[in-house]
């Protein structure tokens, strides 16, 4: 059975009246990030007058590496929190790589910061480097915060271990998740001891004050974007679970109601962070793309059961509240710069395809939908899909697998004979990291510029 929940016309009229081709911010985001880098190592710089002896050499690069990862945490932090413009403008994928590349960077320093610090200060008292592990001991004990610094350490090192890609794949995604929301108690215990012991801090009381303003803003931001924002978003709109229909075998789409939902500023192409109040589901909360136009009174999310989270989704009942963060994502029509567009979905990466198929505007034959599943059968959507191409004069196709099991080709040359002028779209991609790797690639080679390659990956 499917369901349709167009918005047609009207959500085509919305979507125009948005339409402001718009550059991602990233570049300059990075140069910024890098500004501060610099500007922390000047600060090193500033109050380092000379550099006598190699143990001088050891204290001073665990005082460098202390700074950069006290300024990093941060950063790590202020990707965790939601903010619209990071999470809209520069995109939600985009942003979560920065947020794992920062942590990466983060831990790699905080680790050499405490091995050179300790070493140092061995040295300093007559000892040697294999008694690194007493005078670590010594340290905490003796130094202000630095009991406090120990655990956030511990707890960095926890977070980093649980997040490395072999590991992660075998954990729960729930598990993950809340292991992972310990990075606000780490950092927060790691930033007393960089103002009581840090040496810049002491003798510099601006940079002090500027450090303080840093941890004091991200705070505020995590504070306002994901816990003071969810809350109002939640008690204005107040969803609930209208339906829950099986689409094809192992998808199911969620009706889901409530007020005025036209104010939450959602577009397609938009996900949000679903938590849904029934048994077993509250401390749940995932991401899932919306598979139609928003409606003033209605939201619609397709999903595939791939774990315990979605396969639930098909017993949800009628009336269940739902509690929503939101929305994310950049790829929207802001995204589009050319008159024509192709959208190609993998597999369940139909959702947010069917809802820009639906409202991005444009001529007959303008708009190309390319659909890959393994079989007819998994092509989710297909009738909604039929009937919006008959509607618009758009393009629908599809590739599935043989009979025997062989896979469709998609590469550059096929793309090119299906699509002539394809090197003249906009192309807007969803689907598991191996098929969107693989278009990727064929996109380029049929000569479509990659600046006009819009993906997001919601596995975060």
């Amino acid at each position: 059975m499917t369901t349709t929940l167009a918005g047609g016309r009207a959500a085509r009229r919305q979507t125009m009246r948005r339409i402001r081709p718009r550059r991602s911010p990233a570049v300059p985001l990075l140069l910024a990030v890098w500004a501060g880098a610099m500007g922390v190592l000047w600060l090193w710089w500033h109050n380092t007058p000379s550099i006598a002896d190699n143990n001088s050499k050891i204290l001073n690069a665990g005082r460098i590496t202390g700074l950069l990862a006290g300024y990093l945490m941060a950063l790590v932090v202020l990707q965790m929190a939601r903010v619209p413009a990071l999470e809209r403008r520069v995109g939600s994928d985009r942003v979560a790589r920065w947020h794992a590349m920062s942590g990466r960077y983060t831990l790699s320093l905080v680790i050499a910061h405490v091995f050179l610090t300790m070493w140092g200060y061995a040295l300093q008292g007559g000892r040697t480097l294999g008694d690194i592990v007493q005078q670590t001991i010594d340290s905490i004990n003796q130094l202000p915060d630095m009991g406090k610094a120990a655990i956030g350490t511990g707890l960095l090192v926890v977070i980093g271990l649980v997040s490395v890609g072999g590991i992660r794949k075998l954990m729960p995604y729930d598990t993950w998740y809340h292991i992972h929301l310990m990075t606000y108690a780490a950092v927060f215990l790691t930033f007393w001891h960089q103002i009581t012991t840090g040496n810049d801090f002491a003798v510099e009381p601006v940079a002090k004050t500027v450090w303080y303003v840093l941890y004091g803003s991200v705070t505020a931001l995590v504070l306002w974007y994901r816990i003071l924002t969810p809350i109002r978003l939640n008690l204005r709109h107040r969803m609930r679970v209208e339906a829950v229909i099986e689409e094809t075998p192992g998808i199911v789409s969620v009706l889901i109601g409530g007020k005025k939902l036209h104010r939450m500023g959602a577009e397609a192409g938009h996900f949000f962070r679903w938590r849904f109040l029934a048994p077993g589901m509250r401390f749940s909360s995932h991401p899932y793309s919306l598979s139609a136009a928003p409606r003033p009174d209605m939201l619609r999310i397709t999903v595939k059961a791939i774990g315990d989270h979605s396969a639930a989704l098909r017993k949800l009942q009628p009336g269940t509240r739902v509690w929503a963060e939101g929305p994310y994502g950049a790829m929207t029509a802001s995204r589009r710069s050319q008159g024509k567009v192709l959208l190609v979905a993998g597999g369940v990466g139909i959702t947010p395809m069917r809802a820009l198929f639906e409202t991005l505007p444009g001529a007959a034959g303008d708009i190309t939908l390319l659909y890959r599943a393994n079989t007819t059968q998994d092509l989710a959507l297909w009738d909604e899909l039929s009937k919006i191409a008959a509607e618009r004069g758009a393009r629908l196709m599809y590739a599935v697998n043989s009979p025997e099991g062989e896979r469709p080709d998609i590469s550059a040359e096929t793309l090119r004979r299906k699509i002539g002028d394809i090197e003249r779209h906009d192309v807007f991609m969803c689907g598991p990291p191996g098929f969107a790797q693989q278009v990727y690639e064929a996109l380029r080679g049929a000569g479509v510029p990659a600046r006009r390659i819009h993906h997001e990956s919601f596995e975060m």
